[in-house]
């Protein structure tokens, strides 16, 4: 389970819009990649649930790495409270998520059982994603190095 931020300025922050494309969308760690391909918030609950299925998919082989951190805090009044007394408690943690973010890379598997893990998981997120092969990298060899 993510780790909420360790220390942050203020503990409530407001709610953030996500728009415009990611700085770096390419394959910076690994051989394979998994890019996001429209602005959403991911949760820290939808990111391990992601990484999860990806490592169960890898039979716990090859390295994975995580891009994004779930920095945000997203407030939220009880069920059944009237409006006002002030903003509602910290519920969970999210990532504002910009088109073309790379969130996980993966290395030392094959492409084929990469794909298969890096499908599993974009089914876990809330928005498109895609399969990234880092450029330099020989497909025809099944994902070797050239």
């Amino acid at each position: 389970m993510q780790q909420p931020p360790k220390n942050m300025k203020f503990r409530k922050r407001r709610k953030c819009r996500v728009s415009g494309k990611a700085r770096s969308s390419t394959v910076h760690f690994g051989d394979y990649g998994l890019r996001i391909d429209e602005p959403c918030r991911l949760t820290a609950r939808q990111i391990e649930a992601a990484r999860r299925a990806m490592v169960r998919a890898l039979k716990r082989g090859g390295q994975v790495w995580i891009r994004v951190f779930p920095d945000w805090p997203v407030s939220k009044k009880p069920l059944e409270v009237r409006q006002g007394k002030g903003k509602g408690n910290v519920e969970y943690f999210v990532f504002p998520c910009r088109a073309g973010t790379m969130v996980f890379e993966v290395a030392g598997v094959s492409m084929t059982l990469a794909r298969e893990a890096i499908r599993l998981a974009i089914s876990k997120l809330p928005a498109k994603a895609t399969f990234i092969v880092r450029e330099g990298l020989d497909v025809a060899q099944g994902g070797q190095h050239e």
